[in-house]
């Protein structure tokens, strides 16, 4: 064979090999890429669950120590909230007790404003009280206004005559007892006219009027008592004012037990207590204007003192004459009154003493021990024909002519 032939075979063998050793190189880069992969992910394979949620003991003490200090923090949590509770219960209270505490500073004040009032205007005393005496506030029981119009001159005179002392014993009354006794009434629509030239003429020669400024006039009666209370808070330093009707029979000493035994008591209101229908029909007796202020027809007023006799503590009486541009006037002097106390702390008192049946209800009734205080009938909303048969009751249930000088307040 020619060296020709040689060399092209040499050629051709070196070429193949070449060829060969290419892909062979490639298969061994893809097959090494292959496994490249292949142990990366053996190498990097994501753990189990359970694997996550395993722990060591350490880890678990710690987990258990979080917890417990969870269960501690809720617990402070709880006392802390029990804490906060009963500290508001506190601050509550507190806040009441300030109230009450203000409350009675303001019916302090108010007395304290009267009793300037009255020294620098007068104040009734006795014809025997001397200069150095005038110039002193005297301190009285009660003050026991009788509601009087013009024409009840005749109903006057039998009260005279029977339950309400006169002259000399009513001046002693006065300065032993601190018991003072007025007719209340105004003036009349003239002032200066007839009628009130006949009240001071009564005055005069029995000297036993509380005069208001005030024009007399039944549609008037819720005026004329806040009217009354407002003059006699500010003429007499008294611990009870009581307010009477000129037609009914009244035991002064057994009024006078009853009163000083509630002195420790703030702001009492004392009396028959009702709770009468709002009369809404037009024409009746007793109607009411602002029934609609009430509920719905036939709804019934709050409790409240029947108007024949009740009296309150000086406190209340001083809260009147304080605020009594803006206390509301009823139709019914009795309901108006009881308006005034609704919302303040105020103990009312019912006793049934304050509103006994004349003869024979009052005569049984002292006979078994439990005296009263005053009688009228019911029927009559007074002792109907009061002028005639008032010294009968006073005979029948009287409390007896001494009484009043051997009571001790």
């Amino acid at each position: 064979m020619s060296l020709k032939n040689r060399g092209g075979i040499a050629g051709g063998e070196t070429s193949t090999r070449s060829m060969v050793s290419k892909k062979w190189t490639f298969l061994f880069c893809v097959g090494s890429f292959c496994a490249g992969l292949l142990f990366t992910n053996r190498m990097w394979t994501m753990p189990e669950p359970k694997d996550i949620i395993r722990r060591t003991g350490t880890e678990e003490n710690k987990m258990n120590l979080v917890s417990g200090d969870c269960d501690i923090k809720s617990i402070i949590k709880k006392q802390d909230s029990n804490d906060i509770i009963g500290e508001v219960s506190k601050t509550h209270d507190a806040i009441q007790t300030l109230d009450k505490t203000i409350s009675n500073l303001e019916m302090e004040l108010a007395a304290a404003k009267a009793a300037q009032e009255s020294i620098l205007h007068g104040s009734p005393l006795s014809e025997t009280a001397n200069p150095t005496e005038s110039s002193k506030k005297r301190k009285y029981l009660m003050v026991v206004g009788i509601n009087t119009a013009f024409s009840s001159r005749k109903r006057r005179d039998s009260v005279r005559a029977t339950w309400m002392p006169q002259g000399e014993k009513r001046k002693r009354l006065e300065e032993e007892k601190g018991i003072v006794i007025r007719f209340v009434i105004g003036h009349s629509a003239t002032s200066g006219g007839i009628l009130d030239r006949a009240i001071e003429a009564e005055d005069m020669k029995h000297g036993d009027f509380l005069r208001l400024d005030h024009v007399e006039g039944y549609l008037e009666l819720s005026a004329k008592t806040k009217a009354y209370f407002v003059t006699a808070v500010s003429m007499w330093d008294a611990e009870f004012y009581v307010k009477v009707d000129d037609d009914i029979h009244v035991n002064i000493a057994t009024l006078g037990s009853t009163l000083a035994r509630l002195r420790s008591k703030p702001r009492v209101y004392i009396g028959c207590m009702k709770s009468g229908p709002v009369l809404a029909q037009k024409g009746v007796r007793y109607h009411e204007p602002e029934h609609w202020k009430f509920g719905e027809e036939g709804n019934k007023y709050f409790r409240h003192a029947t108007g024949q006799l009740y009296a309150i503590s000086k406190d209340l009486a001083s809260y009147i004459s304080i605020n009594q541009h803006v206390l509301h006037k009823y139709a019914n002097e009795d309901v108006s009154l009881g308006s005034w106390f609704i919302g303040l702390d105020v103990q009312h008192i019912d006793d049934r003493r304050l509103c006994c049946g004349t003869y024979p209800d009052c005569e049984w009734k002292a006979q078994a021990g439990n005296l009263c205080i005053a009688s009228f009938d019911w029927s009559c909303s007074g002792i109907c024909k009061s002028v005639e048969r008032i010294k009968e009751v006073h005979q029948q249930c009287g409390e007896g002519e001494n009484a009043i000088w051997n009571a001790v307040f």
